[in-house]
Order: structure tokens, then sequence, then C-alpha cells
């Protein structure tokens, strides 16, 4: 691994740069809309609920998300640019950051399924529902998220790769590996495929048992949101599926020499289309966001004779 203050030179590819660029504006404008989102709940009184907390927790880790993919594509942009081979003393960091803020996207996900689960089947359990609860919730998504990832660091598994300018783990068959893919993968898209599942059953008892239509309705609707959560997480799991084949492929055989690029260039060029799919299948935000925008339409200036 080079020296902190050692730059070694690289041949680099003339596709390298344009797609650099192409990349930190699409994280740009991610980060330009979530702020936006998070700064209408808080200023929202209509926003001010339980639910929409969640959403605020979604939108703060897209930001986070965004913030710590603009770092390791400007630091790629930099050496690219140079074309030299560089390590600073915050690669492994950065590269730690992407495993946090990848769990704590996907985890963001699963605690608004879950809450609309616990609305509809147990309406009763105000405890559960309650602001505290939930809060308590969130602290310990991010702080799980936080520590899950140490055991990368500690065992200095979060490398430099020069030929893709980033520190993330090797691509390769390890414990390591298997774990990162079971917490911040298997285990939040199994858990919210498992509520969606639940919420459908219990919708289907509803309709055949003999119940108010104010509760039926009530459930069709949540499970109507928890199922544009799935295919908002489904989207996810897509823009991202060049990582994962490129890990799996790398569980038999070396992967590509650019993996790395080729896999972030997914995830990072499409940030700001996951932002969108968030305000569209948000509708108190999506109606509060249409307010603003018709407000600043009939805004109209004096004329002076």
């Amino acid at each position: 691994m080079p020296s902190n203050n050692v730059s070694m030179v690289l041949n680099t590819e003339s596709w390298f740069v344009p797609i650099d660029i192409i990349t930190l504006f699409s994280i740009g404008i991610a980060i330009i809309l979530g702020t936006i989102y998070l700064l209408i709940i808080i200023f929202d009184r209509t926003c001010h609920n339980v639910l929409m907390l969640l959403v605020a927790n979604s939108c703060l880790t897209e930001i986070v998300f965004g913030c710590v993919m603009l770092s390791l594509t400007a630091f790629t942009l930099e050496n690219d640019l140079n074309q030299v081979q560089y390590y600073d003393s915050y690669c492994v960091f950065r590269g730690y950051m992407a495993y946090v803020v990848t769990f704590l996207q996907n985890y963001s996900y699963l605690l608004q399924a879950a809450y609309r689960y616990l609305v509809v089947v147990y309406p009763t359990r105000f405890i559960w529902q309650s602001l505290k609860f939930q809060l308590t919730l969130i602290c310990i998504m991010w702080i799980v998220g936080f520590v899950c990832p140490i055991p990368f660091i500690t065992a200095n598994r979060i490398i430099y790769n020069s030929d893709n300018q980033i520190c993330q783990m090797p691509f390769e068959f390890s414990v390591f590996m298997v774990y990162n893919a079971l917490c911040v993968y298997t285990i939040p898209i199994s858990l919210l495929a498992l509520v969606y599942f639940k919420l459908v059953q219990y919708v289907r008892q509803l309709s055949r048992n003999i119940t108010t239509a104010n509760t039926l309705v009530r459930a069709q609707r949540e499970l109507r949101m928890i199922y544009r959560l799935i295919i908002l997480v489904s989207g996810i799991i897509t823009i991202g599926f060049p990582y994962t084949l490129l890990v799996f492929i790398s569980f038999f055989t070396n992967p590509p020499k650019y993996h790395y690029r080729i896999a972030y260039i997914f995830v990072n060029v499409t940030l700001s289309f996951v932002m969108l799919a968030i305000l569209s299948f948000t509708e108190p935000l999506k109606i509060s966001m249409k307010k603003r925008l018709k407000l600043n339409n009939n805004i109209t200036l004096p004329i002076h004779a």
C-alpha cells in the first residue's frame, strides 16, 4: 500500500474523468433534493407525525449516503486528473463509512414498513407506535450501523485499490464479505419482504371477515405504501445488482480490473432517481411540495405606475 505522502504515476482510461464528473453531478442533485425534503418535513407542521419522522430519517440517511459517495468520488476524480495513486489518511475511513451508510439506507426503509404494519395489525399498541419508541429504534439503527462494519477495520480488510482509486474490502470469498452481505442486504430486505407478505395475509383475512369498511380501507392503504417501499428498495437492489454480481463472480474467479468503478457508477449516477422516488411515494411530502410550488407561482410583483 502506498505511503500517505508518496504518489505513484498511473495510466488512466479516457472514460474515468467524464464518469467521475457525471457521478459528482448526480450525487449533488440527490443531496440537494434530500436536504429540501428534510427541511420541508421540519418546517411543515402537517408533516409533524411519527410516520414522517421515519421518512425524515430515510432522507437523512440518503443525504449522508450522498455525502459519503461525494467524498469517495471527489477523491477518485482528483487522483484520476493527476493520474497518480495516492493513499491519504482518510481513505480507510471513507471506505468504512460507505458500508455504514449502505446499512443505514436499507434499515431506514425497514423501519417505515414495520411502523405501517404495527399501525394496521396492532392499532391498540400505542407504545409501539409512539414517538419515543420509534425514536429509540432510529437511534438503535444508527448505533448498529456504525458498529456493524468495525470488524472490517480491526481486521485491516479495508485496503486501497489503486486501479479503482478507492478503499474497500477486496472482492473475494471471505467471512467478511458474507457477513457484510447478511447484515447490509439479506437481513433487512428479507424482513421487509416478510412484513409485506404478512400484511397481505392480514388484509385478505379482513376482506373475508366481517369488519368495518374504514378498517379495511386503512389496511389496504398501508399495504399500498409498503408495496411502494418494496418497489423503492427493489429499485435500489437493481441499481446495486452489478455490485452484487461482481461480488458473486469474485467468489469463483478474479473480477474485472475496474470492478469497483463499474459497481459504483450504477449506484451513484441513479441516486438522484431514488430521491425522486421517495417524493413520489410519500403523499404528505408531495402535497407539501406542491403547496410551496403553487405558492411561489402565485406570488406577483406589484406594478408601479
